[in-house]
């Protein structure tokens, strides 16, 4: 019994507690959230309230900021027991985004860091930041970081919140000096100032003021240079991390932190370092070093040896050209860069290095000098396992097969080996990368077949095999690659047909196996691949239709499909374009493609930037619907079979790069929108069958570089356009068209032409005297244009954009397709006109022109004597004009000069036989009768023939002057002589005058007499033989 009493007392104790603690449960359930999450204090929530009418808020980050309870807004963070506020952080969500894990890994490369960019434009933007954060006494996290304060300086009233432990303004693009009374804050254990514009006049000898620092980030918070900021010596016994990168700082600089030795991170890059302090081997705990990007040379300095601790290590983007032996001993470095330096040697190899580190995660030593003896062997014996993930050797001049050891790197996941000069077979080893992710073996020299092993590295999602000898076919046993995203074979030798178990690579969203020798048709299989965003096939010898089903491949915007046999119709039926929304580059040029383009293609491709259709068999008009596409900035439908009119309906979008029309059947006038498009830097409508007049007024194209409006039927005159004009304009075409008047003097501005052609069209009047000031055909002018770089001119399109483009002209007396060298001809041509007048002596300042055609004209009149100033010509061409005179002394200058013709004129004189003259061919002079000496029939004198020069027969001809000059002279003298001699003495003698005119009067009488006598015994004579006769 007494055993049952105890029991039952026992359980009803128990059940007494169960009941008890029930009730507090729930006694404590009804008042959690008062206990748990008091509601913050009203004072505080109208300072937060004033603080955020303060903001511009345009990006609704605040929009949580309502209601009573300001603990639950976003940002805001209260003690759990009085309410008060102590965390505003309005980091904005990019910082939040980018924002380093110390903790963790930090310095590798986050998959999704380039998103981050899309929350760039998320933030605060605020001019004076209101003042009432002051109520928020208690507050000790403050985080303003990535919001627009610009031009405020940090607001002075930060300055008195003394409870501060966190401060973070860094990238809020603040100005000014930065105050000496942040000193003040001596609670601060996290300062970060970074990426601002503060002045350099800054002083911040106050950070010795706060004694409880332990991260410190003051990197890039200078505008200008500055290299002497701190004075005095910074006590900080916890300090831990410090940057103080993108400063320009000098060593000296380093001083004020010798003593904070318990520093374990350490960011100096970006400065003008060129060697490290006596004293930094204090640095006893550190772990992270950061020093790129700084002015370093020779080898790496000898301070860091006995740093065994350092597990991160940044010597990237310096000039160091060797690695230390010593460098092995750094055994605990879990990340090591020497990238960008100009190593050309490695006391301890690479093997070596890795043999030495096996805890060593990521390996940079991209973009040096190294060659295949900085490699080494493969003996990684030492270490139980190797930790490396990432390895880059990328652009250096390794000359070796690829390092067979690599396949030892059990968790290699990242392997960089492009820009080299590896060469030979992928090696069987590289099978074993079960691991591997990302494979770069571009631009070397490989060869050999794709291995049948890249089937087993299942895990792979980049493979750049590209710019190499590759040969072969694509393997089928890629089908097992299901987590590729980017497949790259472009630029080998690979033949056969495009596998069909490409499709089943359903994760791939760029597929490029461009430039090969690849054939037959494009496999359905590639509509399968619905991630596909690039796919170039361009420039194989793939035929049949474009069987591609763009419906299902919704997320394409890159596809170039360029220089095949692709045949077939364009139309909305059998290709589907209606459903291309994601297009922005189409490129089908070079093909045989048919048919006309949709009417409504620029309302199905509203995106589309690049649409590039030249070089096809399209028939049709030009839809109207390409006048509304907003972003396009190239449109090539040249080299096809379009007819009718060109839309005048073209609209600014401020993007328009290239309009090509050429070679077609186009026509009515030239379209006014064109001249709308004010960033239009290339104008090609040439050979086709437009007509009618220039506007006589239009808006200036200040990026235009070439306008070629050649083989039309445009008419009128030419407008007087102006450097206002075109400023930058290159290349001005309009040969062969029906243009009439004069060339007019305003062309002469257009100071960066460096081709014009006017020819074989109807103009008159002389050529202007002004045309020796177009500096674009001048040496140093010429340069400049070349180069795509005038002074206080537009920023004009990288050189790389004249390789696209095309321009015909006949140079050397045959029609040339310029191409790749288009931006260094120099070339003026107005020949087939009825140009008259002579060739303007102004013409020979013009020393960079390569050729120059005149011919075909009515001009008269001699060479200018300076035409051997002209030393760049290669082509001279004056033919069939009314020319005379000798040819000049000056011309066996022109060295360069391949042609020369100057036939059918009215030339005189010997030909020159020095330098190049020497090789020119009779038909050079033909139809100049008047010309002597080699390679004509005609000889000239002995002195010619002796001498052969032209030089002797100016100096005859000078002669012959001279002579002619004195005979007239003499003449003169003695006329005058004889006249005044005599009337001159009978003018101022009186008696000798009368005296001669009596004599004249007797010798008057005289003869009177005399003939008179004779007259009478004439007759006398006549009339006896008359009487005889009888």
């Amino acid at each position: 019994m007494r055993v049952r009493y105890q029991s039952v007392t026992a359980c009803a104790v128990l059940v007494l507690v169960a009941v008890v603690v029930e009730i507090a449960e729930l006694c404590i359930c009804a008042n959690s959230t008062t206990l748990l999450h008091p509601q913050c204090l009203e004072r505080e929530r109208q300072a937060l309230v004033k603080f955020k009418a303060s903001l511009t808020d345009s990006s609704n980050l605040l929009s949580s900021w309502h209601g009573h309870d300001c603990c639950q807004w976003e940002g805001i963070g209260c003690d759990n027991v009085t309410g008060h506020v102590v965390i505003l952080d309005l980091a904005t969500p990019f910082v939040k985004c980018r924002r380093p894990m110390w903790e963790g890994e930090y310095w590798l490369r986050s998959d999704d860091e380039d998103n981050c960019y899309l929350l760039d434009d998320q933030y605060l933007e605020a001019g004076n930041v209101n003042s009432s954060l002051l109520e928020l006494e208690y507050l000790t996290h403050l985080d303003l970081s990535g919001n627009f304060f610009y031009p405020s300086p940090i607001p002075m009233f930060i300055c008195s919140m003394q409870r501060l432990r966190y401060l973070s303004l860094s990238r809020a693009y603040l100005s000014g000096r930065i105050p000496s009374n942040l000193g003040n804050l001596t609670n601060l254990h996290f300062l970060d100032l970074s990426d601002n514009e503060f002045s350099p006049a800054s002083n911040i000898n106050w950070i010795s003021q706060l004694p409880l620092l332990e991260h410190l980030d003051m990197s890039s918070i200078y505008y200008g240079l500055q290299v002497d900021i701190l004075n005095v010596t910074i006590s900080a016994p916890n300090l831990q991390i410090l940057s103080l990168a993108h400063n320009r700082l000098n060593v000296s600089n380093l001083d004020a932190f010798q003593n904070a030795t318990s520093i374990e991170f350490l960011d100096l890059s970006w400065n003008n370092f060129d060697s490290l302090p006596s004293w930094f081997h204090k640095f006893e705990k550190l772990k992270h070093l950061f020093l790129s990007s700084n002015n370093f040379q020779g080898t790496i300095p000898d301070t860091l040896q006995n740093m065994t601790s350092i597990e991160v290590l940044d010597l990237s983007d310096n000039s160091f050209t060797s690695v230390p032996s010593w460098f092995v001993e750094l055994k605990k470095l879990v990340y090591l860069s020497l990238s960008s330096n100009k190593l050309t040697s490695m006391e301890c190899s690479i093997s070596s290095i890795l043999k030495n580190m096996c805890h060593l995660k990521s390996l940079y030593i991209a973009g040096n000098k190294l060659q295949k003896e900085s490699i080494g062997n493969n003996d990684f014996s030492t270490c139980i396992r190797h930790d490396l993930e990432n390895l880059d050797l990328s652009k250096n001049e390794f000359n070796d097969h690829l390092p067979s050891w690599l396949g030892q790197l059990e968790n290699l996941g990242n392997l960089y080996l492009h820009d080299n000069f590896f060469y030979g077979l992928i090696p069987p080893s590289f099978g074993k990368l079960l691991k591997l992710k990302n494979l770069y073996l571009s631009n070397n020299k490989l060869e050999g077949g794709l291995p049948d092993f890249m089937g087993q590295l299942v895990n792979l999602h980049v493979v750049d095999l590209s710019n190499n000898s590759f040969n072969g076919t694509i393997t089928q046993n890629l089908e097992q690659l299901v987590n590729l995203q980017h497949f790259d074979v472009s630029k080998n030798y690979l033949r056969g047909s495009i596998p069909s178990s490409l499709g089943q690579l359903i994760n791939l969203t760029k597929l490029d196996l461009s430039i090969n020798f690849l054939k037959g048709i494009i496999p359905t299989s590639i509509n399968q691949l619905v991630n596909l965003n690039r796919l170039d096939l361009s420039r194989n010898k793939l035929d049949g239709k474009i069987c591609i089903d763009f419906q299902k491949l919704v997320n394409l915007s890159y596809l170039d499909l360029s220089s095949n046999n692709l045949n077939g119709p364009i139309t909305v039926e059998e290709s589907r374009l209606l459903v291309l929304s994601e297009m922005w580059y189409l490129n089908l040029s070079h093909n045989q493609i048919s048919g006309s383009l949709p009417e409504h293609i620029g309302h199905i491709m509203p995106k589309l930037g690049y649409l590039i259709l030249g070089n096809n068999l399209i028939n049709g008009s030009i839809p109207k619907s390409l006048c509304q596409v907003d972003d396009l900035s190239i449109l090539d439908l040249s080299k096809n079979r379009l007819s009718g009119k060109i839309p005048n309906c073209w609209k600014d979008n401020r993007k328009w790069d290239e309009i090509n029309l050429s070679s077609n059947k186009l026509t009515g006038t030239f379209p006014s929108s064109f001249w709308n498009l004010s960033t239009l830097s290339w104008l090609h409508l040439n050979n086709n069958s437009l007509h009618g007049e220039f506007l006589a007024s239009m808006r200036n194209l200040p990026y235009l570089l070439i306008m070629d409006l050649g083989e039309n039927q445009l008419s009128g005159p030419i407008p007087s356009w102006s450097a206002n004009t075109f400023p930058t304009l290159q290349v001005l075409r309009l040969r062969q068209n029906m243009l009439n008047g004069s060339i007019p003097s305003q062309l002469c501005e257009l100071s960066s032409l460096r081709i014009l052609d006017l020819s074989r069209n109807n103009l008159n009047g002389s050529i202007p005297r002004c045309i020796g000031n177009i500096q674009g055909m001048i040496l140093e002018g010429s340069a400049l244009s070349a180069t795509s770089s005038i002074a206080s001119g537009p920023a004009l399109p990288p050189d790389s954009d004249w390789q696209a483009e095309n321009v015909k002209e006949v140079v050397k007396g045959r029609e040339l397709d310029y191409i790749r060298i288009l931006k260094f001809l120099v070339h003026m041509d107005l020949s087939e006109n009825n140009l008259v007048g002579s060739i303007p002596k102004e013409i020979t300042l013009l020393d960079g022109l390569h050729s120059l055609n005149l011919s075909n004209n009515h001009l008269i009149g001699k060479i200018p004597n300076k035409i051997g100033d002209m030393r760049s010509l290669e082509s001279f061409d004056v033919s069939s004009n009314q020319l005379s005179g000798t040819i000049p002394s000056s011309m066996p200058a022109l060295t360069s000069l391949s042609l020369l013709n100057l036939s059918y004129n009215n030339f005189s004189g010997p030909i020159p036989t020095e330098n190049q003259f020497s090789t020119y061919n009779s038909s050079s002079y033909a139809g100049n009768p008047y010309l002597c000496g080699y390679p004509l029939p005609n000889k000239c004198g002995y002195l010619h023939e002796d001498h052969g020069s032209s030089e002797l027969e100016d100096d005859d001809s000078k002669l012959d002057n001279l002579e002619k000059w004195l005979f007239y002279l003499v003449i003169a003298i003695g006329f005058a002589t004889g006249f005044w001699g005599v009337i001159g003495t009978l003018w101022f003698k009186k008696t000798w005058r009368h005296a001669y005119f009596r004599w004249v009067e007797d010798l008057a009488d005289t003869i009177y007499v005399t003939t008179a006598i004779r007259m009478a015994k004439l007759k006398k004579w006549m009339m006896k033989r008359n009487r005889v006769v009888a």
